[in-house]
């Protein structure tokens, strides 16, 4: 017995204090990835028997490799369509919202330092290639005063398969006709224009590298690269800074309607202080998890997230979840088992 035991205090020494260590695996979601990492981290300091592994892939990679099994959890901001949801063998799905966050047009252009302002016209009309510089007279009336040069508009975008992408491409199906028909919403589209990078931090990179582009980033992409990005104007009429207030604004009516899948898209939402481009983000758990130690180790982590996590949102530009919608999540934990 002496034996045993002085074998697992070795073993825990190797594993930082427990010889019962869990690795917990996710990969999705580059919008979520900042508050991801930070909670891992956190979870962490409080849980050291937990190792919680963040890929920050995109959407569309953290969706495939769910399908595949070859993750514990994906992460994801674009809701699971039921096909995808049928492909994943012995489990349903639960989509768990985790932040609020928003798409933000970021912008290059040297000798501007107001905050520009887009209609959501303008914006469509930038990315569907349109409108081609920025002295353009629809972006020059809608910022009055400001000068504008002559040379011409570099659009980026996504190049993966990208929640982001699927949020700037609802928003924009939204509220053009145009935009609907010829491009429409999804996670990967035929831009009409631009030269894309991949992840929030290629986004973010190319524009900084990039004089005169425009692009859209996660808001704290936006914050962390000192990028400027515009106000654009919401369906009641008022131009609109993303931050917390603006994008919890944007929840509210969601977190009143919310349906029992969580899944849901609040872009153009109604409300003069709402930020027109805002979105929930997702956690994709199957409910079935056959190892004991990673449904426990996993279960806690949700419960954590979904109270004491929704803490660290605020220093990272996210808008934690209404508690209207927490309280039906902490229910929906107790269908994985």
């Amino acid at each position: 017995m002496k034996e045993i035991i002085t074998g697992l205090l070795a073993l825990a020494t190797l594993t930082g204090g427990t010889a019962w260590a869990t690795d917990l695996n996710g990969a999705g979601s580059t919008f979520g990835a900042p508050i991801y990492q930070k909670w891992a981290e956190q979870f962490k300091a409080s849980h050291p028997s937990v190792q919680i592994n963040y890929q920050s892939i995109g959407s569309g990679g953290g969706i495939r490799q769910l399908i595949s099994g070859t993750v514990d959890f994906g992460a994801t901001d674009m809701p699971m369509t039921n096909e995808q949801m049928s492909q994943v063998k012995n489990a349903k799905v639960l989509h768990f919202p985790t932040v609020l966050g928003a798409d933000v047009p970021s912008y290059n252009l040297s000798g501007v330092k107001q905050q520009l302002k887009f209609s959501p016209e303008t914006l469509a009309g930038i990315f569907l290639g349109k409108i081609t510089r920025w002295n353009d007279g629809r972006i020059k009336a809608e910022n009055p005063g400001v000068n504008l040069p002559s040379t011409a508009i570099m659009v980026i975008h996504r190049s993966d398969g990208s929640g982001t992408t699927f949020v700037w491409t609802d928003y924009l199906s939204k509220v053009s006709p145009e935009w609907k028909q010829r491009v429409g919403a999804n996670t990967s589209v035929n831009w009409p224009v631009g030269l894309g990078a991949k992840g929030n931090e290629g986004v973010a990179g190319l524009i900084k590298q990039t004089p005169n582009s425009i692009g859209y980033v996660e808001l704290i992409f936006a914050i962390q690269n000192h990028m400027g990005y515009g106000l654009v104007r919401n369906s009641a009429g008022a131009y609109v800074n993303a931050d917390l207030a603006s994008v919890t604004a944007a929840a509210a009516g969601a977190a009143n309607n919310m349906p029992d899948d969580f899944r849901v898209s609040i872009t153009n939402p109604p409300g003069k202080d709402s930020y027109p481009i805002s979105s929930f983000t997702w956690l994709l758990v199957p409910d079935s998890i056959p190892n004991a130690a990673k449904r426990a180790d996993l279960k806690n982590f949700l419960h954590w997230m979904l109270t004491s996590g929704q803490g660290y949102c605020a220093a990272l530009a996210y808008a934690p979840l209404p508690k209207q919608v927490v309280a039906k999540e902490l229910k929906l934990i107790d269908q994985i088992h």
